[in-house]
């Protein structure tokens, strides 16, 4: 499997954010989006994700499944956790599943993975920052997708938090898997980098 965007601009209310950038990433790679604030690094996720359309180029997965799209076979984690405060921690995770389809594994081992099985039944307004970042995460592993699109992932984990994280990833490259992160900080996996220049 094979993801590549080829001479890709994204322009964003009338302004370029980027120009003619390419990128590639295939299974088991890891590749770190870096540059400054500004530079268009949440923007080229979103436009992978489909959420976006580019104003020139094109992106395209080569190897995946040829009845899925790009956005059907991937999970895009923005840099805010989408939550509902009034469900429980496994209804969040049960919403998830059941809103993203495909073949869904036990939520119960999801949770327990991201080390939140004690509070499955906790209201999702009472858990802090890592807690609800590490049920984000937990989001990735509900229905398995090949391509991981993250953005600052790793924001508000404290070191152990990260550390489990880092093993998740590690474990879906091993599955074939691929991720492209947008990041500030090394993700604890092998990377690639693709920098984005400088902000106009």
């Amino acid at each position: 499997m094979r993801l590549s965007g080829r001479e890709v601009s994204c322009v964003r209310g009338g302004r370029e954010v980027f120009s003619r950038l390419s990128f590639e990433a295939s299974s088991g790679d890891a590749l770190a989006v870096v540059g400054p604030n500004g530079s268009g690094k949440t923007s080229l996720l979103r436009l992978i994700a489909g959420v976006l359309a580019p104003a020139g180029g094109s992106i395209a997965l080569e190897g995946g499944d040829g009845e899925l799209t790009l956005s059907e076979q991937s999970h895009y984690l923005g840099h805010r956790d989408a939550l509902k405060p009034a469900l429980s921690v496994a209804e969040n995770l049960n919403f998830w599943r059941d809103f993203l389809g495909g073949t869904p594994s036990d939520p119960a081992e999801n949770l327990a993975a991201v080390e939140l099985d004690h509070a499955a039944q906790l209201p999702a307004a009472f858990l802090s920052a890592g807690q609800r970042r590490r049920l984000s995460i937990a989001r990735l592993l509900a229905v398995r997708r090949p391509v991981w699109l993250l953005d600052e992932p790793t924001n508000a984990l404290d070191t152990a938090g990260q550390k489990l994280f880092a093993d998740l990833m590690a474990d879906h490259l091993s599955r074939g898997g691929l991720i492209i992160a947008a990041t500030h900080t090394p993700l604890g996996v092998p990377t690639r980098t693709l920098r984005i220049g400088d902000a106009p």
